[in-house]
C-alpha cells in the first residue's frame, strides 16, 4: 500500500470506548507524509486501571484538560481524509474507534481497516519470531522502533510494517 494512515489507539481501562490517546501517520505515496497525536479525555467519567497506566504511562491527570474523542476524531479525519486505514491488530484499534463513535452518537461511514498483525502472520514464518507484535515485528523487518504503548510510535510502527507488507 502506498496511501494510507496507520492509526493505534490506548485505551484507559477495560472499556474500548475508554481511548485515552490517538497517533496517526499518513502515508502518501509510500512516504511519511503527516504525524498527528493528542491525548483523549476519556468520557463519561471513565476511570484509569492501574494495569493499563502501567503498561502506557497515561494517568488522569494527563488527560484532565484534553479534548474528548468527537472533538480529537475531527482532526484525524480531516488529516486521513479518504484514506483507509491500517492498524496492527486492527480488531482493536477498529473496536475502540467504533465504540467511541457509537458513545458520542457519530456515524462511522470508514473504510475497513487494514491489519498489519494478520499480514505478518500471513507472510513471516512463525519460526522467525517469538510473538508477532510490534517490537519482534519490526525488529524481524530491521525497523528501528522505540517507545512501546506510545500511540503515535506505535502507529508510526504500523505504517512502516504496512509499507513493507501490505
Amino acid at each position: 500500500m502506498d496511501n494510507f494512515v496507520a492509526i493505534d489507539v490506548e485505551t484507559a481501562n477495560n472499556y474500548p470506548s475508554s481511548i485515552c490517546a490517538i497517533g496517526a501517520v499518513k502515508v502518501v505515496d509510500g512516504m511519511i507524509a503527516d504525524r498527528f497525536y493528542e491525548l483523549v479525555k476519556p468520557e463519561p467519567d471513565f476511570y484509569f486501571r492501574h494495569f493499563t497506566q502501567n503498561i502506557h504511562g497515561i494517568g488522569p491527570r494527563d488527560t484532565e484538560n484534553a479534548r474528548t474523542f468527537d472533538r480529537v476524531w475531527q482532526d484525524v479525519k480531516a488529516m486521513a481524509g479518504d484514506l483507509p486505514f491500517v492498524a496492527h491488530n486492527k480488531s482493536f484499534d477498529e473496536k475502540c474507534i467504533r465504540e467511541c463513535h457509537r458513545v458520542y452518537r457519530m456515524d462511522y461511514p470508514y473504510p475497513p481497516f487494514h491489519c498489519t498483525l494478520a499480514a505478518s502472520r500471513r507472510m513471516i514464518p512463525r519460526q522467525h519470531l517469538s510473538s508477532y507484535s510490534l517490537p519482534y515485528v519490526c525488529e524481524f523487518l530491521g525497523i528501528p522502533f522505540f517507545n512501546h504503548h506510545n500511540a503515535l510510535a506505535d502507529a508510526e510502527a504500523c505504517a512502516k510494517i504496512a509499507m513493507v507488507l501490505l
